[in-house]
């Protein structure tokens, strides 16, 4: 099939989770040849929309079709560490066949288990090599490599495959810059229909097209996030402008409505007064009396709807700006005073990754970035340091309290609510003093009571760093391991707002850059078997 011919629809698509939250209803979406960007807040069904076209979840009503193979990479990868590569990429029996027929073993079965892959072996080592994987080799397991890694092998399997359409959800969780490139290369060198949910910019510069998921429905970009962005700008400061001449409107309409109140009951007095003087004849007072009750109810109908049309045309006008609520916290308690000593690092062997050589003091506020290859060792030391995993030699040694943010975010009570799984890490606040906190990071009234086990994956971001910064004691030395992974760009935003007011020393593991820059790292460190410090430019470039 040619690649113009590749296709997803979606039509009238209904989907709600089984405690009945909707969400999606009646929704559509065609996707054409070419790299679309899918993009929307936190929560808004974009990874369940990869996973209904997909064929993973079941809509309560409308369609899906595709018209193309499909290869769907999900967000989170998890493979069997015992699994070989070669079993992952799907070609183990046809390797075994080739080898059997070369010992020379014709049996008939094992063409017909080749077919006409006799280059897959070929293929396979190219496929992972322009990955950057070339070095694995097809027979080691998936217990041997990093995570980045492991995502990168399961794109591998889904390009071998050659489908006319790809679906990828949040791709460059856990990719070095190195292996970013790699993914880039591979999204500029897509030719099908691909359609992927990111909150990576530089790979969203590289769609065609961006659709925003928002409130149940998708508006269409033409270009990529750069593009987005300015034509929402645009959009925005328009609606800003319709708002303000639709509140000065509704003003208008109420002084106009409220100076007809006061000419009709001018009116109202006077024809009292020729009521009470009988100046003119019963029949006539009384006539002009009726006429001037129904010109009243005429007048006064007339600026009342006036002002209600005035009132819906604001609401319309409201209803197109854009007003994405932003954390507002105060952490006066996570305050580190400068040249105070926070942490020493000594020669650490963590008992799991590589052993790391040299010296690290962290004093004062210091905002340190993590920086290394995948499989250098970044989680380990983080777990090491959290006191999570104890060293097998060497000092790993933090003097303040100490918070770790996990890539996983698997430290909350899945049946607790979200404010009782604050309180537990904060016993001695009371209830009243947690949820006026929680509101702080846009967990208001209702939605704190909500189970850890209902919220997206931005929710549960937001969750696990109020029970984070909001514990007893207050973390002085707050540990951050990828945490950008799955967050869209406002979700982003709203860490960097969160970051802003923590006065404590920051460690944090990422491969985003921009996302490093924006929280003002003073001092970056990269991981080869040694603390090296080196440069925000050094990283971007994957050096």
């Amino acid at each position: 099939m040619s690649s113009t011919d590749t296709h997803i629809s979606c039509t009238s698509l209904s989907f709600s989770w089984p405690d009945g939250t909707e969400v999606l209803t009646g929704f559509d979406l065609a996707v054409g040849p070419g790299r679309t960007g899918l993009i929307g807040l936190n929560g808004c069904g974009k990874s369940t929309l990869l996973r209904l076209i997909a064929g993973e979840l079941t809509p309560a009503s409308g369609t899906v079709r595709i018209r193309g193979e499909l290869g769907h990479l999900p967000q989170s990868v998890v493979l069997d560490t015992a699994l070989r590569v070669d079993e992952v990429l799907g070609v183990a029996e046809r390797r075994a066949a080739l080898d059997a027929v070369e010992s020379g073993d014709v049996r008939a079965e094992h063409f017909a288990v080749i077919g006409d892959d006799w280059d897959i072996e070929e293929r396979s080592l190219a496929t992972l090599d322009g990955l950057g994987l070339g070095h694995i080799g097809l027979d080691r397991t998936v217990g041997e490599m990093s995570g980045g890694e492991c995502v990168l092998l399961r794109l591998a399997a889904l390009l071998l495959e050659r489908p006319g359409v790809l679906l990828l959800d949040e791709p460059t969780n856990n990719l070095d810059a190195y292996a970013r490139r790699r993914l880039y290369d591979a999204v500029d060198a897509w030719t099908g229909a691909l359609l992927v949910v990111s909150h990576d910019r530089e790979l969203l510069e590289r769609v065609d097209r961006i659709a925003d998921l928002r409130e149940g429905s998708v508006t269409w970009y033409g270009g990529n996030l750069s593009a987005y962005e300015e034509a929402l700008a645009v959009e925005q400061e328009a609606a800003r402008r319709m708002v303000r001449a639709a509140e000065s409107d509704v003003q208008r309409q109420k002084r106009e409505l409220s100076a007809a109140h006061v000419t009709l009951a001018r009116r109202k007095r006077y024809g009292q007064k020729m009521w009470d003087t009988k100046r003119e004849p019963k029949v006539i007072m009384g006539q002009r009396k009726r006429a001037a009750q129904v010109s009243a109810g005429k007048h006064r109908i007339l600026h009342t709807e006036r002002l209600a049309a005035a009132e819906e045309r604001l609401d319309e006008a409201e209803s197109a700006v854009r007003e994405d609520e932003e954390i507002r916290i105060e952490l006066p308690d996570t305050r580190v005073h400068p040249g105070s000593e926070v942490l020493l690092l000594r020669d650490p062997v963590p008992p799991y990754g590589p052993p790391l050589h040299g010296e690290l003091t962290v004093r004062g506020p210091e905002r340190i970035a993590l920086t290394g290859r995948n499989g250098a060792g970044k989680t380990a030391l983080l777990r090491t340091i959290a006191g999570e995993l104890k060293p097998l030699s060497g000092e790993a040694s933090p003097w303040v309290a100490t918070g770790f943010l996990p890539q996983r975010l698997d430290v909350l009570d899945e049946e607790s609510s979200v404010a009782r799984n604050v309180a537990r890490a904060a016993p001695d606040r009371t209830e009243n003093a947690v949820r006026a906190r929680l509101a702080r990071f846009l967990f208001k009234g209702a939605a704190a009571d909500r189970p850890a086990s209902t919220l997206s994956g931005g929710e549960r971001f937001r969750a696990t760093l109020a029970m984070l910064l909001l514990a007893d004691p207050a973390p002085r030395l707050l540990l951050l391991d990828e945490p950008t992974n799955s967050l869209d760009l406002a979700s982003v935003r709203r860490l960097t707002e969160a970051l802003e007011a923590y006065e404590g020393a920051l460690i944090v593991a990422s491969h985003d850059v921009p996302f490093l820059e924006s929280i003002g790292i003073t001092r970056w460190l990269r991981l080869d078997g040694e603390l090296r410090d080196t440069t925000a430019e050094a990283v971007r470039e994957g050096r």
